[in-house]
């Protein structure tokens, strides 16, 4: 009889453990659904696309697709005041479930998509080359913060900047936005300006790998050849794209040249081959984001968004979403990419914005 009243006490204690939640707890806080876990292969696919900001009536059907991002030009701030422009974007974050990335390229020089507008800083911001020939490295650190400050003031969590470009050819297409400097220099202009980006707290975008140096043309319009030998990428351009890594950027943008030594079938924007470089030699394991898809250089390449997924891009800069968005999510149901790859790449994407 004694030893049937204790089984029950046991019995009893145990239960009322149970029900205190002890166990039941962990369970539950392993069983947490992620992210990931409750997003639908729809929303993955819009996570992928870093979308040209839309004229105001197009701004609905744009955030349907959920894009992981909003990439601001000159004209997307023209004549706006910085209350105008904050609400804007403002506006933008309201209407996404998940917080999106709010990018422009700010290089300073010939490339100012914000401070080109009177009301929102009194003057263009210098390139980079012009500040280092004027103060040096120090003035180049102060003008990287000063830059990250005005475009986080306003919303703009993402500045596609620096160029880490080794160019000392005044004939380059790149020369002008490049510091205009060696390999070695390059490398210590990119890891402090990446630096004082991450000291401002906003995302960087080294570009434009694997180098746009000894380039003249403009993937902008068309087909861009880079006669460049591997060893002497592997010597020079990627230095200073190795030395931003390290110091932490955020994203590296590929170029859509075609790098005859290293895959002449292909542009970077679209090799394997070229983002393996990336991944396996330069060490980076953040979100690889292609240039602009519609540029001439790609942009009627049949399947082009799929092929891009497919060599290891993360994250695809894009005007004609609607296109990109489609082809993508066909491409993923029907197994042409996989699942895994997508996820890889948001799960990057997520990452990068502090959301996993």
């Amino acid at each position: 009889m004694k030893k049937t009243i204790s089984i029950i006490i046991i019995i009893a204690m145990c239960a009322m453990f149970a029900s205190c939640g002890g166990v039941k707890n962990e369970v539950s806080d392993t069983e947490q659904p992620t992210l990931m876990d409750t997003m639908s292969l729809e929303e993955k696919v819009g996570q992928i696309l870093f979308v040209r900001c839309v004229e105001d009536e197009q701004t609905d059907d744009l955030m349907s697709i959920k894009p992981g991002g909003i990439l601001m030009f000159g004209r997307d701030f023209e004549g706006l005041t910085k209350d105008e422009v904050k609400e804007k974007i403002q506006s933008y974050q309201d209407k996404s479930d998940i917080p999106l990335i709010i990018g422009a390229d700010e290089e300073g020089g010939t490339v100012v998509r914000v401070s080109s507008n009177p009301n929102l800083a009194p003057e263009k911001f210098k390139s980079p080359q012009e500040i280092y020939n004027e103060g040096g490295m120090d003035a180049v650190v102060e003008n990287a913060t000063e830059k990250s400050e005005l475009l986080l003031s306003l919303g703009v969590n993402m500045n596609l900047a620096p160029v880490a470009d080794v160019s000392t050819n005044p004939s380059d297409y790149m020369y002008d936005r490049s510091l205009g400097q060696n390999a070695e220099v390059t490398a210590d202009f990119v890891s402090k300006t990446v630096t004082a980006m991450n000291n401002a707290g906003i995302m960087s975008v080294l570009k434009h790998f694997p180098g746009y140096g000894g380039v003249g043309g403009d993937s902008h319009q068309g087909t861009v050849y880079d006669d460049k030998t591997a060893e002497s990428i592997r010597e020079n351009d990627l230095l200073p794209f190795k030395a931003g890594i390290e110091a932490g950027a955020s994203s590296v943008l590929v170029a859509h040249n075609t790098v005859n030594a290293l895959d002449s079938e292909n542009p970077a924007s679209l090799s394997p081959t070229i983002h393996n470089m990336l991944r396996d030699e330069c060490g980076f394991d953040g979100v690889i984001m292609t240039d602009d898809i519609a540029m001439g250089a790609v942009a009627d390449m049949e399947n082009v968004y799929v092929k891009a997924v497919n060599a290891g891009n993360d994250l695809l800069i894009t005007t004609d979403y609607q296109t990109g968005y489609n082809q993508i999510l066909n491409a993923v149901k029907c197994g042409e990419i996989s699942e895994e790859t997508l996820n890889s790449a948001v799960e990057r994407v997520l990452k990068m914005k502090g959301q996993i």
